[in-house]
């Protein structure tokens, strides 16, 4: 298991690498070209930039998060073959960089969505939440879209100002889109990019969508077992893979994620591991939490044990943290309680790795 840690680049992340350097355990970051559109090409130049610079402080660039998919693939319009072969193009000019894994999603219009931001925990720490009753009350999703971007002072990932500023267009285009329409929709693209991702060795990992359930009425299938296991099968490739997020499939309790670890772990096509926990209030309804098993709905234990009893030797990150000790930075993505998260999870790894031989 490789241990690393998201990083969306200077000048858009507060954290310096050489504090990232410092966590034990952690041999990467999960990096990013977050100046570069949805569907454009990332040029070769600043991606062995962006190599050059987290390789000079120390740390590996193996893994990238995202590669995001243009709407127009998702919804299948006539125009999607330009930005696939852009996306293509970014896959060959990743090659060069030793890139091995790149993490995107499938979700249409909106990237992971929650109701709250920065809610007051009773220890002083703040988190990520979700609430369904308050979505549902929602009528305009731009309002909502402008408040969420309003209450932080970074740029959300996933959701790009350009795309934002079009909602009502999107969401009219997505109107009509089914579930099944999603899945051919996908199946269109994983075709296409495969046989690229063979010919480079890089492995696509798709994100569970989160929370994964259908929001403002856009379709949602990343989201269970069965539809994960369909997706395996639109490509039959070990290329294409997971990305086996605990807490945005968590956040369905039917998922149970020791089993789901198991299961696909089982068939080596979870390529990219996101580790965290998270509070289930009720149904719809969960708060980000601590990595500490006692502290949320998981048993972090028993996630860490699957990984282990699987052979698991891909890459892991924790994922969410909470904002702690009066820190700011981006929601969810502090440089303190993700190391803390990091401790905890290595601690787990070490003991279950002592304990087994």
């Amino acid at each position: 298991m490789k241990m690393t840690f998201r990083w969306y680049g200077s000048g858009f992340d507060p954290i310096p690498l050489r504090y990232i350097r410092q966590i034990p355990g952690v041999t990467g970051v999960v990096g990013t070209l977050m100046d570069i559109p949805a569907g454009e090409v990332w040029p070769l130049d600043k991606i062995m930039a962006l190599k050059k610079e987290v390789n000079d402080a120390g740390l590996e660039l193996e893994v990238i998060e995202s590669v995001n998919v243009h709407e127009d693939i998702k919804l299948g319009l006539p125009t999607r073959d330009r930005y696939i072969e852009n996306y293509k193009q970014t896959l060959r000019n990743l090659k060069p960089a030793g890139v091995k894994v790149v993490c995107y999603n499938f979700m249409p219009v909106f990237d992971w969505t929650r109701s709250d931001l920065a809610k007051p925990l009773p220890d002083g720490s703040t988190v990520l939440s979700y609430d369904q009753s308050v979505m549902d009350r929602v009528t305009d999703p731009q309002k909502l879209a402008d408040e969420i971007q309003k209450g932080s002072s970074f740029e959300m990932p996933g959701w790009e100002p350009e795309r934002m500023t079009q909602l009502k267009t999107l969401f009219e285009k997505y109107k009509h889109v089914s579930h099944d329409d999603l899945f051919d929709n996908l199946k269109y693209f994983l075709e296409q990019i495969i046989p690229v991702c063979e010919e480079c060795d890089i492995k696509m990992a798709i994100h569970p969508d989160d929370p994964p359930w259908d929001i403002f009425g856009l379709p949602r299938i990343t989201t269970c077992r069965e539809n994960l296991d369909r997706i395996l099968g639109l490509a039959d490739s070990e290329y294409n893979g997971l990305t086996l997020c605990s807490g945005s499939l968590g956040s369905n309790p039917e998922n149970n994620i020791p089993e789901l670890v198991r299961y696909f772990g089982a068939k080596k096509r979870i390529h990219f591991a996101h580790v965290r926990n998270i509070k289930i209030h009720e149904p719809g309804k969960f708060d980000e939490a601590s990595h500490l098993s006692r502290d949320g709905s998981f048993d972090m234990y028993e996630i860490m044990k699957a990984y282990h009893d699987v052979g698991f030797d891909g890459y892991m990150r924790p994922d969410h943290g909470r904002m702690i000790w009066d820190e700011k930075g981006r929601a969810g993505y502090g440089l303190y309680d993700r190391a803390l998260g990091i401790a905890y999870l290595n601690g787990l790894w070490e003991a279950i790795e002592k304990s087994s031989k």
